[in-house]
Order: structure tokens, then C-alpha cells, then sequence
């Protein structure tokens, strides 16, 4: 396969498209800032993923702006902006990524007959039509073009290799064979590909790419089958997050075709040594929790219980663990810090990290770092991960935590004091009582600030061991807006203090609910053409 995609086009190398910034934050309860996007995107880069689907700039002025300024900012990899297959939509992600280095548009419109009746309500003809159009129109901003068809495992396939055709004829230079709805089986997968490559033999002129949900559990499992069956591209998500159950997990994927090199020869410009800290920031800023159990990445994944699994681990690691644990990065806490060290020494740790801040942002850090210093024996380099993650959130906060006091035991009904610094730039103090002394903060905090959210979720995650490890909280608010579609968004907060980090993950939820960054709990950004705004 090849195509002017402008990545390395080894028949043996497979691309990967990283989608956690569109298909992952379409996830129900995630609600990112354009500092949290940009964030994400950098460390993306220092993955080496080959193309980031920075978002979908049509949806609203937000997410026009953050996919802009990756656009920007992010080097390395292709910078993709998502457009259904109508003019308005490839004009914005033209004007967004118009800046990158490496711009690429990628358009959609669906093939199935059920998308096409029920949800389009047009023709065969009309999506030929529109196909040639939107690529057309896309092909004169810029060489790179991708195009999907929609919910095409679903659908009749040789319609879908002429609507592919079409496309190819327009000048598309990647094609996605998308699993929309995680309805198909690796088998069946394959023989789609089989009969695309049958009916439409000018695909094997462009690079495929393969797009899978997780529905039924097979996201990855056909992702992989795609690639056996000629793609070269595999799109997927940090954490398996996106859309409903979610997509195809990046680290699974990558590790799966490192790990299984011997079995089908090929291989990813992955560094898989960056797998963990993306994993886990992806994980602090969108407030999705990993499992324990999770591949690759789970604390458990290269954790033994068993006696004869760990008699046999400790006479030789390969009797039962096919990977090591370093292969990808879970060895990364070996900086130590302690309260002695000074900013030059921080600023070391974070450079090699990869976190490279000056100025007042090493300030900033440094405050903090020392405030968490004097209450722990050692700040690890997952600590400093924790600490630098929290202020570059912290810093655009438009509501911020001042102070707050807390009285609580057996005997004595737990009551709190918040103060809460607002947008105007005035202190407001909230006093409450509450069924605990978390539930008595939150509800003083809304007294400071006149609201009433509904507190949908709230989980509390320790980032190291050890009594004096540092808790992350993580909260997701519910506020029904003027329309009567319920409004969802999260924060998380991080400090020695869990009551402290409640706090901040509660303000910082609140300031995503008030300043427009939450989402409908349909998944949508905006509520008047939710129903068109999925994507593959």
C-alpha cells in the first residue's frame, strides 16, 4: 500500500492513528480545555504516533480553537482535522489545520443503508454524490485526504467499494474501512477486506486504515485482522476511550504487533517506553479511571498473586509475563526528589521527564513541589508526573480553591468553610454541613459559588504507595441545561490532603460546567446537530 500520506510507507510498517483528542473525547463525561488538548497532543508526539486526530473543529469554537493550536504547536506527526462530507464542515477543519507542518482532512459519510434511511434520509446516489464532492473540495486545501466510509461493516459491500472508488477517483490518499457501531468478527472483517480489494482494485493504490469499536470486545482483535488483511493504518484511542464502549487501545494494539513481531513481521514507530505516562495522563485529565486488570497498562498487568506465578516469575520473568514491564515505561518512578532539593534539581527531573517549563510555570511547580516535599518522605517521578499536570490545569481555571476548613469526628457533625477565588477576581466564602466531611465541602462550595450541580461520580485513586502518597480525585458533575439535555463535566484535583483534593477536583468540574467545556450526555459537543456529529 502507499499514498501521499507523507509517513514512512514500508510494507511492513503500520501507522498509528491516535483519535483519544475526537473518537476520545466524545466519551461520555470528558470535557478537555484547549491547554489539556495541547497537552495530551505534545506527549502524542513524544509517543510517535504517526497522525493526531486533533478534533472535529466544526462542533464549536472550542474545539476549532484547541485543533488550531495543535496545529500550531504540535510537531512530528500529521495533524488531522475530522468534517463530515459537507463544505461547511472541510472549510473549518481546513482553517484549523492549516498551520501544521503536516495537514491532513478526514471526511466521512456513511454507507450502511440503515445510516443512509434512518439517519441521513437521502440515497445511494446522493452519498456517491457527496462523496465526490467532499473529497473534491477537500483535495484542493491540501494533498493529504482521508476518507470514511460510515458504519461500512453494516453495509452492502459493493456499494462500498464504489462509494471507495469514488473517493480514490477524488484524490483521497487514505482510506478507512470504519466498524462504527463494533458490530463485526475478525473473520468477517477480513473477508470484507477481501471483497473491497475484488471490487475496488484501485484501493491497493492508496493506504487503507482500519477504525474499530469495542462493542463486543473485539476492537482490538479486528484492528489486528485488518492489518493482516492488507491496512496500514490503525486507528485508536490512549486507554481503548471513545464513543460509547470505546475504540481500539493504542497500547494494546502497539504492544501486540512488538510483542508478536515473529508472527507477522511487522512493526509500529511507536516508543513504547512512553505507553505508561500517556496512558496516565490521559487518565488524570479526562477523569477515566483505568482498571486494574487493563492490558498493558493496569497496576495489575504485571502484577503476580498466585504462588506458582510468582515461584516461577522469580526464577525467570519470561515462565509468565510475555513483555517487560520496562518495554513500556513502568519504570519510570525511579526519580526520587526529596524536601531538600532545590529548583535546579526539579527542573532536571521534569526535563528528563520530558516536561521542559520555565519561568513562572517553574515557579508555579517548584511552590507546589516543595508544599508536597515537606509533607512526603520522597516525591517520585510519578508524584512530579501528578504535581506539573495539576498546575498547568490549575492555571486556566476560571474558579479556583483559596482556602477552606473542615470540622469532623464521631461525635461532631462534620460542617466546612470554602473559600473559592471567582472569575471577578473576588474571594467567596461558602459554610456548610454535609453527611461527611467530603459531601460538607462540596455543598460549601456551592454555597460560595450559587450553584447547584448534581454530583454524578467520584472516585479517589492513590498516584504512589505508601501512607504518604499523593490522592487523585477525580469528579463528574450533572447540570441540566435551558433545553432539558442533562450537561456533564470533570475535574480532578491532586494533593496529600484527599479532602484538599476534592476540593480542587470539584472547582475544577464546576469551572468545566460553568465556562461551556462540559458535554451533553449524548456525547456531543453541541446539541443542535448531535445526531450528525459521531464520526467513523
Amino acid at each position: 500500500m502507499n499514498g501521499s500520506t507523507g509517513t514512512d510507507t514500508g510494507a511492513n510498517r503500520i501507522h498509528i492513528f491516535d483519535t483519544t483528542l475526537r473518537d476520545g473525547e466524545q466519551s461520555p463525561g470528558i470535557s478537555l480545555n484547549t491547554a489539556e488538548k495541547v497537552e495530551i497532543a505534545q506527549q502524542l508526539a513524544r509517543l510517535g504516533v504517526d497522525v493526531i486526530e486533533a478534533g472535529f473543529p466544526i462542533t464549536s469554537p472550542g474545539d476549532f480553537e484547541a485543533v488550531q493550536k495543535i496545529a500550531r504547536e504540535v510537531h512530528g506527526p500529521i495533524i488531522c482535522g475530522l468534517a463530515r462530507a459537507q463544505k461547511g464542515d472541510i472549510d473549518a477543519a481546513w482553517n484549523a489545520i492549516s498551520d501544521s507542518e503536516r495537514p491532513r482532512i478526514h471526511t466521512f459519510i456513511s454507507t450502511s443503508d440503515i445510516h443512509i434511511e434512518h439517519q441521513m434520509r437521502n440515497t445511494r446516489e446522493d452519498v456517491k454524490s457527496g462523496t465526490r464532492a467532499a473529497v473534491a473540495h477537500a483535495k484542493s486545501f491540501c494533498e493529504d485526504v482521508e476518507f470514511s466510509p460510515m458504519d461500512a461493516t453494516r453495509a452492502d459491500v459493493e456499494f462500498t467499494a464504489e462509494v471507495c472508488t469514488i473517493a480514490v477517483e477524488e484524490g483521497a490518499t487514505v482510506v478507512n474501512i470504519p466498524d462504527t457501531v463494533g458490530y463485526t468478527t475478525p473473520e468477517e472483517y477480513s473477508k470484507f477486506f477481501a471483497c473491497l480489494f475484488e471490487f475496488a482494485p484501485s484501493l491497493g493504490d492508496v493506504e487503507l486504515s482500519v477504525h474499530c469499536h469495542d462493542d463486543l470486545g473485539l476492537a482490538v482483535a479486528n484492528s489486528y485482522a485488518g492489518v493482516l488483511a492488507g491496512a496500514r493504518q490503525v486507528e485508536c484511542a490512549i486507554n481503548g476511550i471513545g464513543e460509547r464502549a470505546g475504540n481500539c487501545s493504542l497500547e494494546e494494539i502497539a504492544m501486540l504487533i512488538r510483542t508478536r513481531e515473529d508472527a507477522h513481521g511487522l512493526s509500529t514507530g511507536i516508543n513504547t517506553r512512553e505507553i505508561a505516562r500517556t496512558s496516565r495522563l490521559v487518565s488524570r485529565l479526562t477523569g477515566y479511571v483505568i482498571q486494574p486488570n487493563k492490558a498493558i497498562v493496569g497496576r495489575n498487568a504485571f502484577a503476580h498473586e498466585s504462588g506458582i506465578h510468582q515461584d516461577g516469575v522469580l526464577k525467570e520473568r519470561s515462565t509468565f509475563e510475555i513483555m517487560d514491564a520496562t518495554e513500556v515505561g513502568l519504570d519510570s518512578n525511579q526519580i526520587v526528589l526529596g524536601k531538600h532539593s532545590g529548583r535546579h534539581a526539579l527542573k532536571d527531573a521534569l526535563e528528563q521527564l520530558g516536561f521542559v517549563i520555565d519561568g513562572n510555570a517553574l515557579n508555579q511547580a517548584f511552590k507546589r513541589f516543595k508544599a508536597i516535599a515537606d509533607k512526603k518522605k520522597q516525591v517520585t517521578a510519578l508524584d512530579l508526573e501528578a504535581i506539573v499536570s495539576d498546575e498547568m490545569r490549575e492555571r486556566v481555571e476560571s474558579h479556583d480553591l483559596a482556602w477552606f476548613e473542615v470540622e469532623a469526628g464521631s461525635k461532631v457533625e462534620p460542617k466546612a468553610r470554602v473559600a473559592v477565588n471567582m472569575p471577578s477576581g473576588q474571594e467567596q466564602v461558602g459554610e456548610s454541613g454535609g453527611d461527611g466531611p467530603v459531601d460538607a465541602i462540596f455543598s460549601a462550595i456551592q454555597s460560595a459559588t450559587g450553584t447547584d450541580a448534581e454530583l454524578r461520580e467520584y472516585h479517589v485513586a492513590a498516584v504512589t504507595g505508601g501512607d504518604d502518597a499523593l490522592g487523585e480525585v477525580t469528579v463528574v458533575l450533572r447540570e441540566p441545561a435551558d433545553d432539558g439535555r442533562h450537561r456533564t463535566a470533570s475535574g480532578q484535583g491532586v494533593a496529600t490532603d484527599i479532602l484538599e483534593a476534592s476540593a480542587r477536583a470539584y472547582i475544577r468540574a464546576l469551572s468545566n460546567l460553568l465556562d461551556g467545556a462540559a458535554i451533553s450526555e449524548a456525547g456531543s459537543a453541541t446539541a443542535d446537530v448531535a445526531s450528525n456529529l459521531t464520526g467513523p
